[in-house]
């Protein structure tokens, strides 16, 4: 016997309370608890609808670890290697991926673009619940794509959904997005926290059970967080974010769960007229045009996005304050991190800031934390207070600590190759790495504190 009941739920975390609450004691997020009408059963009849389903349905005996196979998982590449940067070289069977990102960011677009490369080796099913065949259809035609084995299907209801993959039996399927679709048989409209989480748990047994790739398609809230339950993130085994850097021309995905490839990877595309063109080259968008030469509080360091090295500009202004207390500003750096470099300058250094204005910035709009560009941030506030540019074929990688030295950083000769292959002739390094590289391509300046190192760069003239 069943029967219905209201409970209130976070639409943030999923919490659920029997009353109403202003505030979730889980997330303490306010005003997210919205009423649900559910339905209560026994816990013998609740399997006996379900067919006595888990949430997965790949159970085993218990098997001793050295009988396992330890077989490497087939992968097939998306045909984007930015995109493939990400998942490890490719999808694997099975394999259920989210995209999560603002609305008009590009998710459709980038899922278009990446079912159409996949579907040259993988018969793979766009189902859009949002768009219409015609829509689907009309931006194929303005992104200039097409697939032999790509088939579409504009449908929300699951059930319906569940039966044309047993139809068709594809080896891929892009859901956009997991919000708009629900479950017939759960009464909580489309987007709730029930739904989102009935819709996925179905699909991911539909993709163990078959070995097909699922990509879920997910908006985020104006927090920036993944809109629905947090148990969705756990469901899959990939999570992407799809975020924004230099003024929206570029697109940046980082992988915040991965089960089979790094977390640490970041793809950067541009949006175009023809679609999101992958950007192999961000360098060229991170460091300002320096065909003029160098400026006064300009530069230049090395990041790293995962395994791949990146230019970036640090740009700093200093200039006297009209204000009684001065202002310190930081964009795409930690504005904390940036005060304690400021800290740091004034006592080791003698540099005096207290009646300045410090503005702080990267070139091209990136948020990084770094601390390999703490020294190149804190040359660039020492040129600009003296009005007096570093040299245009030097390269600064190093971490600055609160008593002015500059440590060790990873990946140091990664990063000095790719500063090598810019252009750059010279680096400033920790004096205790240079020994430690090889074939660094560049000449390299060791240095044990900031001190050493604005003596270095600017001819031994103190600040």
């Amino acid at each position: 016997m069943s029967r219905l009941k209201s409970v209130y739920r976070c639409s943030d975390c999923g919490y659920s309370a029997a009353k109403p609450m202003g505030q979730c004691p889980d997330c303490k997020a306010w005003n997210s608890m919205i009423e649900e009408v559910v339905e209560t059963r026994s816990l013998a009849a609740a399997g006996a609808s379900r067919g006595g389903r888990s949430l997965t349905e790949f159970s085993s005996e218990v098997t001793a670890l050295r009988e396992v196979s330890t077989e490497n998982e087939p992968r097939f590449p998306s045909g984007m290697p930015e995109l493939d940067r990400l998942l490890g070289g490719g999808v694997v069977p099975g394999q259920v991926v989210l995209l999560a990102g603002p609305p008009g960011i590009g998710k459709s677009t980038l899922m278009l673009q990446a079912a159409v490369k996949l579907s040259k080796s993988l018969k793979v099913l766009y189902v859009s619940g949002e768009e219409s065949l015609k829509q689907v259809s009309g931006r194929a035609k303005r992104l200039g794509v097409s697939g032999e084995q790509l088939y579409l299907l504009s449908e929300t209801d699951l059930l319906k959904t569940l039966a044309a993959l047993n139809k068709v039996k594809p080896g891929a399927i892009v859901l956009d997005s997991i919000q708009t679709a629900y479950h017939p048989e759960l009464s909580s409209g489309p987007g709730s926290v029930a739904q989102v989480r009935e819709c996925a748990s179905e699909l991911l047994r539909y993709a163990k059970a078959n070995d097909c790739v699922v990509f879920l398609l997910g908006h985020v809230t104006k927090e920036g967080s993944l809109a629905g339950p947090k148990v969705l993130e756990h469901i899959v085994d990939t999570v992407l974010y799809f975020d924004t850097e230099h003024h929206d021309l570029l697109r940046v995905l980082r992988a915040h769960k991965n089960r089979f490839g790094p977390t640490d990877e970041a793809g950067i595309f541009e949006m175009g007229e023809a679609g999101l063109r992958e950007v192999k080259d961000p360098a060229s968008y991170f460091v300002a045009d320096r065909g003029h030469g160098a400026r006064a509080g300009s530069a230049v360091s090395v990041t790293l996005e995962g395994s791949r090295p990146m230019l970036v500009e640090t740009q700093a202004l200093v200039v006297s304050t009209k204000y009684p207390l001065p202002r310190r500003m930081a964009t795409g750096l930690d504005l904390n991190r940036v005060l304690v470099l400021l800290a740091a300058m004034e006592k080791h250094l003698g540099l005096r800031l207290e009646d300045r204005d410090v503005f702080v910035s990267l070139a091209g709009g990136v948020r990084l934390k770094d601390p390999a560009l703490d020294l190149a941030a804190c040359l660039a506030v020492c040129g600009s207070a003296r009005d007096k540019a570093l040299p245009g074929d030097l390269v600064m990688v190093g971490e600055v600590g609160l008593l002015g030295e500059v440590s060790r950083v990873p990946f140091l000769e990664s990063r000095l190759r790719e500063a090598a292959k810019a252009g750059f002739k010279k680096a400033l390094v920790p004096a205790k790495s240079v020994k430690e590289i090889s074939k660094p391509g560049l000449e390299l300046i060791g240095v044990s504190d900031i001190e050493e190192a604005a003596q270095k760069v600017f001819a031994g003239h103190l600040l």
